[in-house]
């Protein structure tokens, strides 16, 4: 199946998110809001366009695990059993952080929200980025996420550097989030 960007688009989003720009793209369910997740002042500039307290800590998304692999810490095979067999897909789990993990992707918490997308267009971001990529909803904390290009620009103006165009996945409601520990759902 084609993706509906073009390798052009795919390279121009990765290139703004080197630079440390912000980009806005489709997800299973809504416009996500990403950056490079290393990137002090583009994640300073991604919570402040949000108006998003550090203390919540943000998604990161991935192409495949290996990606998120120096994000977090191991688990047993037992615990990272359901875990690997709900991805790709749209759910987000929460997984002991890495030593040393910038706290703006932490946030007040010792676990970072991961997700392998089953969204073509964001893995193959992540991928062109050969990075994970920061996830959040395009819109600023609590108004309703944006679901199309235009939505993105009406609801968070200039402050977004490069806008990728293509369909959401399909999903009514964003992804479920689950503590990979204990198996509770902390969003459903």
């Amino acid at each position: 199946m084609a993706l509906p960007v073009t390798p052009w688009k795919l390279r121009e989003a990765a290139r703004c998110v080197r630079a440390g720009g912000l980009i806005a793209y489709p997800t299973e369910a809504v416009y996500g809001l990403g950056c490079d997740p290393l990137n002090e002042a583009a994640m300073t500039a991604l919570l402040e366009l949000k108006q998003r307290p550090a203390v919540k800590g943000v998604i990161l998304i991935a192409s495949d695990f290996d990606q998120l692999r120096p994000y977090v810490k191991p688990l047993s095979e037992e615990r990272m059993k359901p875990v690997l067999a709900s991805w790709p897909g749209p759910n987000t789990w929460l997984l002991p952080a890495a030593d040393g993990l910038p706290g703006w992707l932490t946030g007040s918490h010792p676990t970072l929200a991961v997700r392998v997308t089953g969204h073509p267009v964001a893995a193959a971001l992540c991928r062109a980025c050969d990075s994970p990529l920061v996830s959040t909803s395009a819109n600023r904390s609590g108004q309703q996420p944006a679901r199309s290009p235009l939505q993105v620009r009406l609801k968070l103006r200039s402050g977004v550097d490069c806008i990728v165009h293509a369909p959401l996945g399909g999903n009514p409601t964003p992804s479920t989030i689950r503590d990979a520990l204990s198996g509770e759902v902390i969003r459903g």
